[in-house]
């Protein structure tokens, strides 16, 4: 079994599916970050079966719209003093700006680089966005790949 250290002060990305963890790893820029930072790639999970976790020495802002998209079921899990003192549960959220780009040539957002891209959610059971600007309705897979 592989034996992580606890860390002091920071944050735990937990409940990862399995095999997205490098998404929440990129979007994050933790191959930046002057911190210490531990990624476990399928994990064993009684819940789960396998998940992936992030855990970093350290406290930092995260954009949890953007861990939502990526995968709902995430928890983020804020450490103090070696003890967990918030447990934060995510969910696909009902509006994003600037995280998703809209792929239709016909779409405003074309001619106006500056202007917001936002998105509401269409469907959650088929994580579907729609564009503000176009209508355009996409699943969250295909903005990530």
């Amino acid at each position: 079994m592989l034996n992580i250290a606890k860390i002091k002060n920071g944050i735990v990305i937990d409940h990862i599916r399995a095999g997205q963890g490098i998404r929440v790893f990129n979007w994050l820029g933790l191959d930046k970050t002057p911190y210490t930072v531990a990624f476990v790639v399928n994990a064993n999970s009684s819940a789960m079966g396998r998940k992936d976790l992030i855990k970093i020495d350290n406290t930092m802002d995260i954009n949890l719209a953007v861990l939502g998209l990526i995968d709902p079921n995430i928890t983020v899990n804020i450490i103090e003093d070696e003890r967990i003192t918030k447990k934060i549960s995510l969910a696909l959220p009902e509006r994003v700006e600037n995280v998703l780009v809209c792929k239709n040539p016909r779409c405003v957002i074309s001619a106006e680089p500056y202007a917001p891209h936002i998105f509401y959610l269409d469907n959650p059971e088929l994580r579907t966005y729609r564009c503000e600007y176009c209508d355009e309705i996409r699943p969250v897979g295909d903005f990530f790949q």
